[in-house]
Order: C-alpha cells, then structure tokens, then sequence
C-alpha cells in the first residue's frame, strides 16, 4: 500500500520551503530596487539644488569645477 500521508506531507514541506524561498528573493528585489529609488531621488534632489545655485549667479562667472560663484563678470557693475 501507497503511504499517502508520508508523501502528502513531503509535498506540503517541499512547497512551504519552495514558498519561502520565493518571498525571501522578491523581498531582496524590493530591497534592491527601493535602494535604486533613494540613490535616483538624492540625485534629483542634488541636481535641483545645484542648478537653483547656478541660476542665482546670472552675471557672476560659474566655476564649474568648484560649483560655485567666483566674481562678477569682468565689465558689469551692479
């Protein structure tokens, strides 16, 4: 005789650690892709606080390299 509860019982632990092991992956992935979102939004964030200094700089001359305001442009007095 088939002892079906032995085998009904393997299959039941086999699906809840095939279960688990799927929710531990997707959880990784969020984890992964809620990672990805923060370094996207500080960069927004960092890009729109860089070009808010640049514009308040109109007649001065950007430096670049420095990110900042060095002198007003040669010639302009205000």
């Amino acid at each position: 005789m088939i002892p079906w509860p032995k085998i009904l019982g393997v299959v039941l632990v086999l699906a809840a650690i095939t279960w688990t092991v799927l929710e531990i992956r997707a959880d990784g992935a969020r984890s992964i892709t809620n990672a990805f979102e923060r370094q996207n939004n500080a960069a927004a964030h960092s890009a729109g606080n860089a070009r808010s200094d640049y514009d308040t700089c109109p007649d001065g001359l950007w430096d670049f390299g420095a990110g900042k305001c060095r002198r007003p442009a040669a010639g302009r007095r205000n």
